[in-house]
């Protein structure tokens, strides 16, 4: 049955409730939300569903907290809060309704699980405290930092800041779902760009998209630059050895770095070539042309310096 009702706690609100009414009031646009710890709101109800609050787990009744002894967890141990239990039963609801193709449903599901879901759900349950310098700057922190201040006297301010911060959370949720589902349809195009590059160290685009993915699933780790045009010129790029880090698989030749036009067209010899970071990761030339010539030469320096 289709609920009239979505109903969460009272009070100060925190990032798991906040991402899972994102998730419900997509699915349920016409329910209320109802914000109470009031017996009558908390008790399960076929109008209702319930969540982060209710002291119990029963996705029969449409009720899924998390605070309870005997709380719900992962098949790996680790603990759910709210919002992992309504992006379990309903974030493939979620997922199709926002118009993804039924065949990333699955993936999609997947990546954003443990990718965003689940260190909410750490985080939440305190079983993960992020630390140093960008430990304030977290989705769960910033998000908080959207309730009234102690001293806000007005009885209708923690309802007023959990809707000002539900749309702020909902522009999350939509980009990141956005980007994965983004990164699926690169795949392919990704692929197919292989297949044609052969043994050639240079992968060609078409057009600048994530690409390191698609690369290391197809174990093609020969490749070491990748050529794409942007709005009016063409890139050429390095590609990362890991997920994280910066270390590429080969840097462009140190006696470009941060050079420009013509002072880059002598060092290289190449018409046409117009900048290069200083970092070595990143080059641009004025054609498709000269960043084909480039990616060539890089390579040429790359494996001579390797062997």
């Amino acid at each position: 049955m289709i609920p009239d009702f979505l109903v969460t706690h009272s009070g100060g609100f925190h990032a798991d409730e906040l991402l899972s009414s994102v998730i419900l009031t997509r699915l349920f646009p016409q329910a209320r939300i109802v914000r109470s710890r009031a017996p009558e709101w908390i008790t399960p109800g076929v109008d209702r569903i319930i969540y982060d609050v209710g002291g119990t787990y029963d996705p029969a009744a449409r009720i899924f907290d998390h605070h309870q002894r005997g709380a719900p967890l992962r098949e790996d141990g680790q603990p759910y809060s709210s919002f992992g239990l309504i992006w379990k039963h309903y974030g493939r609801d979620y997922l199709a309704a926002s118009g993804l193709p039924e065949a990333d449903v699955e993936a999609v599901h997947g990546s954003f699980d443990a990718g965003f879901v689940l260190p909410i759900d750490l985080t939440d349950n305190g079983a993960l405290s992020p630390s140093g310098p960008l430990a304030g700057l977290t989705l769960p922190v910033l998000l908080e930092t959207l309730k009234p201040v102690f001293d806000e006297a007005e009885p209708e301010a923690d309802d007023r800041a959990f809707h000002a911060a539900l749309a702020v959370a909902r522009s999350f949720v939509e980009a990141r779902i956005s980007q994965s589902a983004a990164k699926l349809r690169a795949e392919s195009i990704v692929h197919r760009a292989i297949e044609a590059a052969g043994q050639g160290r240079v992968l060609e685009l078409p057009r600048g998209m994530p690409f390191r993915p698609a690369i290391v699933k197809a174990g093609a780790d020969h490749l070491l630059f990748v050529v794409h045009p942007r709005e009016k010129d063409w890139c050429v790029t390095g590609i990362r050895r890991a997920e994280e880090g910066f270390e590429l698989r080969a840097d462009l030749p140190a006696a470009w770095a941060g050079l420009t036009n013509g002072a880059l067209e002598a060092v290289c010899g190449i018409e046409g070539a117009s900048f290069c970071h200083n970092g070595r990761f990143i080059a641009a030339a004025r054609t498709r042309e000269a960043a084909l010539a480039m990616a060539e030469l890089a390579v040429k320096e790359a494996l001579s310096i390797g062997g």
